[in-house]
């Protein structure tokens, strides 16, 4: 048996650090934990290095095992690129792809299309990860986020995917008890439905009056109903709870059908576009740059004209 690092095991390794245990590798292989922990043991013997700190529960990579995993996924990544480059008269993307998305979003319209996505392009392997709040644009565990509104000076490509507005809104009932807003500062007085997301100021809304470019009104609201759950929050508005500002993306149909009343229409919030945020060397990829088309034509019309 030869020493030193074997090709085949940077597959594994990748597969290993990235499930973060090794049953989660076992189940991912189609191997048993035995068997995952056998082939651990022989690269790390071979290496002369420990590469994993194992606990009963969980695992976490040594520093050696960090810089394995950082140079294994890099070249794992070019081999896939290289193939779908040699491949590309078949205009076939391959390889893996790891996707981030917000939990609602990647709920309601990510995953859906992610499914056609990969009915028309069998060879592509996605990892479709949900979260409340989005990764940093720095770390390199994703190719794709999904992401609303445009990074501002980072150093990464982001591509629009389709228009999306923050509106406010309550239910019929709400406004029947409590009386409609007039002007941003009315805000104040009423129970408003704050969601905690993100890095995003909570409890503070900026309100723009239509053609006013300027900083806007700042109303500090506040209310009894509080989550980091957009699903939540509007299920809470539908009960008649208070008023809520969300995307237009996820209460449309209820404004279309009427549960749902937009306040103070006559001003607006920061706008909410859908990007797709990936890192600069991947523009060339031809399963990033089919996923962001994919994604583009899928999203047309989920917020009316």
């Amino acid at each position: 048996m030869g020493t030193g690092l074997q090709p085949v095991e940077l597959g594994f390794f990748v597969s290993l650090a990235t499930c973060g245990s090794l049953s989660g590798a076992a189940r991912e292989l189609g191997i048993s934990t035995a068997a995952v922990s056998k082939r651990l043991s022989q690269m790390e013997a071979r290496l002369g290095v420990p590469l994993v700190n194992r606990t009963t529960r969980r695992m976490s990579l040594t520093p050696d095992g960090d810089v394995l995993f950082e140079h294994a996924r890099r070249i794992m990544g070019e081999i896939a690129d290289l193939d779908e480059l040699l491949g590309a008269s078949k205009g076939q993307p391959k390889g893996q792809l790891r996707v981030n998305a917000t939990l609602g979003f990647g709920r309601l319209h990510v995953a859906p299309a992610i499914s056609q996505y990969v009915l028309r392009y069998p060879e592509v392997d996605v990892q479709l990860q949900l979260s409340v709040k989005p990764p940093p644009l720095t770390d390199d565990a994703f190719d794709v986020c999904i992401r609303f509104g445009k990074p501002a000076g980072a150093r990464v490509i982001a591509k629009k995917l389709a228009s999306n507005r923050r509106l406010m809104c309550a239910s019929p009932k709400y406004l029947a008890t409590r009386g409609a807003p007039a002007i941003p500062a009315d805000l104040a007085h009423h129970n408003c439905i704050c969601i905690r997301q993100g890095d995003e100021a909570y409890g503070t809304w900026r309100l723009h009056r239509d053609r006013d470019d300027g900083p806007g009104d700042i109303v500090k609201v506040g209310g009894n109903l509080a989550t980091n759950d957009g699903e939540i929050a509007v299920n809470w508005a539908l009960d008649g709870h208070g008023i809520l500002m969300r995307a237009e993306w996820d209460i449309a149909r209820y404004l279309d059908s009427g549960r749902l009343v937009q306040v103070l229409p006559q001003y607006r919030t920061p706008d909410a576009d859908i990007y797709a945020i990936y890192p600069q060397h991947q523009h060339q990829s031809a399963r990033v740059r089919t996923l962001v088309a994919f994604l583009s034509q899928a999203f047309e019309g989920i917020v009316p004209a």
